[in-house]
């Protein structure tokens, strides 16, 4: 069961990372097309208006699924930030109560979203809501990347749940810390 639901989190991760690569790439061209055009005016002192359409539509529909798609691989490697200035103050006994409160409640709110997110889904393909961009796009396909990454979070977060509950460490402590070190020595 660890390696289907680290899969998960590490799919989740590269799904998110594919997403930038996308917004890369059409950023990119838009830029090179821009350039060209700039170039076309000064030769033929009219623009050609090279564009690709909706692309600041696109890039904002995989900005927000490259967003939610990593946030379970990012709490899994610590990458989250979190307060722990107060947690560290306290007895080790409360510390823990203290951790599995805060799972609780933050699990709470993600499956609450989650749920949510899917009746906004639902309800955008059921009456065929589109973007209002020169592309128009049925707006259930980026809304359904943010609820696949709630979902996975939502899994996540009661994944660290179950094993706080049983005692073990949640997978992200000590992450963050492992990485301050690796860059204090690497010099940087």
């Amino acid at each position: 069961m660890r390696l289907v639901l680290n899969s998960l989190y590490k799919g989740g991760g590269l799904l998110g990372a594919f997403f930038i690569l996308l917004i890369a790439v059409l950023v990119v061209a838009q830029v090179f097309l821009n350039m060209i055009d700039r170039v076309a005016g000064l030769v033929f002192e009219d623009a050609i208006g090279l564009t690709i359409p909706s692309y600041s539509d696109f890039t904002g529909f995989f900005l927000a699924a490259s967003s939610f798609l990593a946030l379970a691989y990012t709490l899994r490697e610590g990458g989250h930030i979190r307060v722990t200035l107060v947690l560290q103050q306290l007895p080790e006994k409360i510390q823990h109560l203290a951790e599995i409160w805060c799972l609780v409640f933050v699990s709470a709110i993600t499956i609450f979203a989650t749920i949510y997110t899917g009746f906004l889904v639902h309800e955008s393909w059921v009456y065929e809501d589109m973007s209002s961009g020169m592309v128009a796009v049925p707006i259930w396909i980026p809304q359904s990347s943010v609820l696949l990454g709630l979902a996975i979070l939502s899994i996540a977060l009661i994944d660290e749940l179950i094993t706080v509950l049983r005692g073990g460490a949640a997978s992200y402590e000590g992450k963050g810390e492992n990485l301050l070190e690796k860059l204090e020595e690497e010099g940087l």
